[in-house]
């Protein structure tokens, strides 16, 4: 039994501290300005007037792992369970830029997602699945480009109409640099290649989101929720006038642009994370960009359950945790949700550890009512007092990154990779001193504990596998076209022209992920972090 039955501090997850109780303030005689109804700006209060009962959210369930054949099996599970889009995991040496056969992915194909190098395994990845049909999201930053291209080039030779394709890139390289440090390239030539895929997309892909900027992984490294909103829309806007300097019309583009949230363990504090996210988002497009398409002041989320929150120690506890963590996504007006897998700081999710995250979004969705009415929390004294102050503290880290020159500049001289640092090591050393209880964890401890569940395990052979498959390849494929190919990819690095299209030429003629990233470093040279410490 545990001795430490209360919190004494009574602060957030953020280290906020929270009043005993709420009561009415000035927001009340703002609503208008602060609030307003669900489908109005400044859209605190969801971006449809309707939510839920119009459309529910997208079950989008994380997945991939092994060979793209085993994938390929689970995503039709899934589907076949009531899931309404997929989302793609992919290992770390198609994250990376590696095909299978290199040194450095030794041990590691197949291990922590779906290996995909070539064009034959993305037909093998979507065998049987019709693009047209379902929405796709795909988790990948640094070859990004590369993967996106194995995507289109597949539905080229489907002859599939590409204004039907509807998905979502993840592609936000800058949050690389901030937290999950998967990049290939430097930052100057990365955002060049984010503006080419905007503007291919704009032009060739209109339903497909080709950004999904991401606070998640900003979370995941440690952060707390006001830096995980704040540099989140910091990078948004970033990317926002990079492309605008790059000639784009701000209402060409934004409205494909989409984010991706951590939903963490204090439950009121993310809902209000999520209200705010959607109020600073809609005034800066409305008032510093003049954006006049209203779609373009609507932010758009997907979300996931935290990572980072998930115990070794009774997994089966996970599952009571992203119930919550996913409910405060669905009361903050997320369009579309990850649950996580209970087994995931174990292994990859078992068949049956899915099953249950996505039915805990079905119970949600139809069981509680959730889904009846938009915003209900709406004009609770203390979660708009906690909108208010997650809006305010974001707007002074705007202030201080302004102050250093802009995302990029704080990225490069480690300011915003020393905030995340300090505050991860602030909340490890409340939990390593019991001031921050994690069932299981640090209390309410079972030493006697014997791990029951099935673990997914991955084998060998899928890497062996690979390597054969990726060898047969280079032998039957054309090596002159390839070449020429490769060579029109770094001729065009060098010129102002989009990359877009040779990579998917190149592609066509199945040229390898680790191939294509090679001719691109030829040019463009790759990124080195400075030591922040």
């Amino acid at each position: 039994m545990s001795k430490n039955n209360k919190n004494n501090e009574y602060k957030s997850l953020s280290g906020k501290d929270n009043k005993s109780f709420y009561k009415p303030n000035e927001a009340d005689k703002r609503y208008d300005q602060n609030l307003n109804d669900p489908g109005e700006y400044p859209y605190t209060r969801g971006i449809h007037n309707s939510m839920y009962r119009g459309k529910l959210w997208t079950m989008r369930q994380f997945a991939g792992f092994g060979k793209p054949e085993e994938t390929n099996e689970r995503f039709k599970f899934l589907l076949n369970q009531g899931q309404t889009g997929l989302s793609v995991a992919f290992d770390m040496p198609t994250l990376m830029g590696y095909d299978p056969d290199h040194d450095f992915a030794l041990g590691e194909v197949g291990h922590c997602g779906v290996s995909v190098s070539n064009l034959k395994d993305m037909e093998r990845l979507f065998e049987g699945i019709d693009l047209t049909k379902v929405s796709v999201s795909m988790t990948i930053n640094g070859p990004a480009i590369i993967i996106f291209a194995f995507y289109v080039a597949l539905a080229i030779k489907r002859n599939n109409d590409l204004s039907l394709l509807n998905g979502t890139l993840q592609n936000d390289i800058l949050k690389e640099y901030i937290a999950q440090k998967e990049w290939i390239y430097p930052p100057k030539e990365s955002m060049r290649i984010i503006t080419d895929m905007v503007s291919y997309c704009k032009n060739n892909l209109p339903r497909y989101n080709t950004i999904s900027i991401s606070g998640y992984h900003i979370r995941e490294a440690g952060s707390t929720a006001q830096q995980e909103l704040a540099f989140t829309l910091a990078n948004g806007f970033t990317y926002v006038d990079h492309c605008i300097e790059a000639g784009l019309d701000v209402d060409d583009f934004v409205p494909r642009f989409s984010f991706f949230f951590n939903s963490h363990s204090d439950f009121f504090e993310e809902i209000a994370k999520y209200r705010a996210a959607r109020k600073i988002w809609s005034n800066f497009m409305k008032n510093k960009y003049k954006a006049k398409n209203p779609k373009s002041h609507k932010l758009r989320f997907h979300t996931q359950t935290a990572g980072c929150s998930l115990t070794a120690q009774q997994p089966e506890n996970n599952i009571t945790r992203t119930s919550f963590q996913a409910l405060s996504a669905v009361l903050g007006g997320t369009q579309s949700l990850h649950t996580n897998s209970m087994d995931e700081t174990l292994a990859l999710p078992s068949q049956k550890a899915a099953e249950i995250a996505l039915r805990t979004q079905q119970i949600l969705a139809h069981e509680t009512g959730v889904a009846n009415v938009a915003d209900p929390l709406g004009g609770s004294w203390y979660v708009e007092e906690l909108t208010e102050k997650m809006e305010k503290d974001v707007l002074e880290y705007f202030k201080k990154i302004d102050k250093r020159g802009g995302v990029v500049e704080c990225i490069e001289s480690g300011y915003l990779q020393r905030e995340i640092a300090d505050s991860s090591a602030e909340l490890n050393e409340k939990i390593d001193s019991n001031q921050r209880i994690i069932v299981g964890m640090n209390d309410y401890i079972n030493e006697k504990e014997e791990i029951t569940i099935p673990i997914l395990k991955i084998s060998n052979k899928v890497e062996q596998d690979q390597i054969k498959l990726i060898s047969n390849l280079r032998k039957s494929r054309n090596d002159t076209k390839v070449k020429d190919k490769l060579k029109k990819i770094e001729q065009t690095c060098k010129t102002k022209h989009n990359l877009l299209s040779p990579i998917i030429e190149a592609v066509l003629e199945y040229a390898t992920l680790g191939e294509i990233v090679e001719s691109m470093k030829n040019v463009f040279g790759d990124w080195q972090e400075k030591s922040v410490i």
